[in-house]
């Protein structure tokens, strides 16, 4: 069995500004593995791991990673569909207070609910076959705020007019709509009670691309307009790159590496997320790199291995990789990674001008410098 791993500390800043919308702080959800006849604990998933960040008004931050990684469980922790294992999640609410929704009560909580909402992956079974369009869209002004009657209706009306629908939709029920209309619908309900954050759970991969495009552009749209906060989780890297003013990069319930998007896209400090980049589709002739191929698979969450969760796999790994792991450490201005080489590496992404010298050597030094047996070039050197 895999030694205990050492659990780090995030270093991103949760300091909290006017702007602020949401904090995350030190985060982790684990779900305990009952079997046998009596369902006896067999261990613990770790699905979310001390995770740490902020997000400001009118910016979006993408959540990336494989499958498995903790995006969807950290997204459903925030908006407290999971009672988080530890940690403490804060949102401002529509009176500008900073509520701590770990810890809410049930009345505070659903005051607090009005300020957040989440639109889901499935736009087919995310919405009630059995209701209209408005009973869909006002159900959480007359469970939030009490709406009913002529008023409630006008709301209901106004906020489909923002997803780009309208009075004539009010009485159909979800089977009359096609997959993009349905999601608009589904946008327009987590709308309805013009809430600050979004979580946004892969909210588009179920739809065919020129839909996808469409929606992408509506919530950008709706961001510029309404001012709203974007938690994006998607295993997409290219709606990243449109969407996302910054990305975190997740892997095994940990974020490996978080920083603005165009410098996260220009030059990775993480080994995994320049492997991830790597296999992002680009036209063949402006490829640069090729595609990296990951050894092995991805770290079981109940069992993951000691030190750097990555170490495994990683083509640039050296003895303290499995020994130690390593800090989500600031490695340039706003830009942060959890490798203990990062300073070192010189990654990029697929359409970046091709590497220079290798960079065994600089890894074999400052492993040296660490005090760290120096590993084969070979098994080190890049690509």
């Amino acid at each position: 069995m895999s030694e205990t791993p050492v659990r780090t500390t995030a270093t991103p800043s949760t300091e909290v500004t006017d702007r602020t919308v949401l904090t995350v702080e030190h985060v982790s959800k684990d779900f305990p593995i009952r079997g046998g006849l009596w369902s006896r604990g067999r261990g613990t998933v770790h699905a979310v791991d001390d995770v740490t960040f902020t997000l400001d008004k009118g910016e979006t931050l993408g959540v990336v990673g494989e499958s498995g990684s903790g995006k969807t469980t950290l997204g459903r922790v925030i908006v407290r569909a999971h009672e988080p294992t530890s940690g403490k999640v804060q949102i401002r609410d529509h009176n500008g207070r900073m509520v701590d929704v770990t810890a809410a009560g049930a009345s505070e909580l659903k005051d607090a609910r009005r300020s957040f909402h989440m639109i889901f992956q499935d736009p087919y079974s995310s919405l009630n076959p059995r209701m209209t369009v408005e009973e869909i869209v006002g159900e959480p002004l007359v469970n939030n705020l009490g709406l009913k009657g002529a008023e409630l209706r006008k709301r209901v009306v106004e906020t489909l007019e923002l997803v780009g629908l309208g009075a004539q939709h009010l009485s159909r029920y979800p089977n009359a709509f096609s997959g993009g209309q349905r999601q608009r619908i589904g946008i327009a309900r987590s709308l309805a009670c013009r809430p600050s954050l979004i979580v946004c759970d892969e909210a588009v991969s179920a739809l065919d691309v020129s839909i996808q495009a469409q929606i992408l552009n509506l919530l950008k749209d709706l961001q510029r307009d309404l001012d709203l906060s974007y938690l994006f989780i998607t295993h997409d890297l290219a709606v990243v790159e449109h969407l996302a003013h910054r990305t975190a990069v997740m892997y095994v319930g940990q974020v490996v590496e978080t920083g603005r998007t165009e410098d996260m896209f220009g030059r990775p400090r993480h080994p995994y997320t320049e492997a991830l980049l790597s296999a992002a589709p680009v036209p063949e002739e402006h490829r640069t790199r090729p595609t990296i191929v990951l050894k092995g698979e991805v770290a079981n969450p109940a069992a993951p291995p000691s030190g750097c969760y990555f170490h495994p796999r990683c083509p640039y790994a050296q003895d303290v990789c499995s020994r130690e792991a390593p800090a989500l450490r600031e490695v340039a201005p706003g830009h942060f990674a959890a490798c203990h080489f990062a300073d070192v590496l010189q990654l990029a992404g697929p359409t970046a001008p091709p590497p220079s010298p290798p960079e065994a050597a600089l890894i074999e030094q400052a492993s040296s410098a660490a005090a760290v047996a120096p590993v084969d070039d070979d098994a080190a050197a890049q690509e």
